[in-house]
């Protein structure tokens, strides 16, 4: 019975830890100690990982009809690209920290085959997770959340992760064919979401926040922001991989075009959201598994905020992603703790659904 009750947003505990390593290995200063931390947060990322896959298959396997409800459910449907990133999150962390435990050949290979799954998983949850919303769940004027943004947000991670594939891959066609394929994921996520988040912004003037158990998700409208900002960051840095000067050059300053304006969206959405989670704690904010959504949008920021910081030289940006990464730590601290507490030590989060 224990994985009678697995949901995909389980999966958000994996990308949330993972950021956390990642994130760490992209900080403009690196201080003592923190290379080791990143090791041990990743390995316990990558456990994650592992235990979640074998809990989700006995799921499916021993509980197919729960399953197959909650692809019907218009609110947990879209949690299905909870996988697909926390696989991408995991295969990046093996190229940033991993190394320094398997080797970069494994880490290498390791990346390969979880880029490759996350991405087909990615891709399937773009498509299909909208066309059920399209064409079956029962949505309203106020059914706008943060969670739309999920299942498109997989092939964006793609894109940032490619990147760090580029160097490794088969130079030529192979090569060029990962670029462009990256640049297209990197266009399918952005142009999807700058949509949703205008839903979700209408949403909530027309009709206010709502339960205060849905503002953590308001969060996950950093994610596409922050790791659009990074993958064009990563991609222009490796563009000289795979294109001449000229067009090498034209990629690394759309990294920076694109890059500081949508990080100035992303951070006054971030002291809107901010506001609005304070308000809510003060009304009495529920725990659940939406608290991930605290982790990993925030850690794109970071990653975002690093890369700027690393083309431009800027020293305010690099005290942005130092100021973001502490934030993300308290964040990760927060709900890891409410996690274990409520899956481990009381059960509570593992419970049968009622009838």
């Amino acid at each position: 019975m224990i994985v009678s009750n697995i949901t995909p947003n389980w999966f958000a505990s994996v990308m949330g830890t993972g950021i956390v390593a990642t994130a760490a290995a992209t900080l403009p200063v690196q201080v003592p100690g923190l290379r080791l931390f990143a090791d041990v947060v990743w390995v316990i990322a990558a456990l994650l990982l592992v235990v979640l896959t074998i809990a989700t298959i006995l799921h499916w396997l021993w509980f197919g009809q729960v399953a197959r409800g909650h692809l019907a459910n218009p609110v947990i449907a879209h949690f299905y690209g909870a996988p697909a990133m926390a696989a991408l999150t995991v295969g990046a962390g093996a190229m940033l920290v991993g190394t320094d435990l398997i080797g970069e050949s494994a880490a290498v290979g390791l990346d390969t085959v979880l880029w490759t799954l996350g991405t087909i998983l990615g891709i399937i949850s773009a498509v299909t997770i909208p066309y059920l919303t399209f064409t079956r769940h029962e949505v309203s004027d106020q059914s706008a959340f943060g969670g739309w943004l999920m299942p498109v947000v997989p092939p964006m991670v793609s894109a940032a992760t490619g990147a760090l594939l580029l160097p490794y891959a088969p130079e030529g066609q192979a090569r060029l064919t990962l670029l462009l394929a990256c640049y297209a994921m990197f266009g399918l996520t952005a142009i999807s979401s700058f949509v949703i988040i205008t839903l979700i912004w209408g949403r909530l003037a027309r009709h206010k926040v709502g339960a205060a158990a849905a503002v953590p998700t308001l969060w996950i409208v950093l994610g596409p922001l922050g790791q659009s900002v990074t993958a064009a960051g990563l991609l222009g840095a490796n563009a000289h991989l795979v294109v001449d000067g000229a067009w090498a050059h034209a990629l690394e300053m759309f990294g920076i075009l694109y890059g500081v304006p949508v990080f100035g969206f992303a951070l006054m959405w971030m002291g809107i959201v901010t506001a609005v989670t304070i308000r809510a704690i003060r009304e009495g904010l529920p725990f659940s598994l939406t608290w991930w959504s605290f982790t990993f949008p925030v850690g794109t920021c970071v990653t975002g905020a690093s890369a700027l910081a690393a083309h431009t030289g800027s020293v305010a940006f690099a005290g942005i992603a130092m100021v973001l990464y502490l934030g993300l730590l308290a964040a990760w601290a927060i709900a890891a703790v409410r996690t274990f507490r409520g899956a481990v030590i009381s059960g509570a989060l593992l419970a049968p659904p009622r009838a």
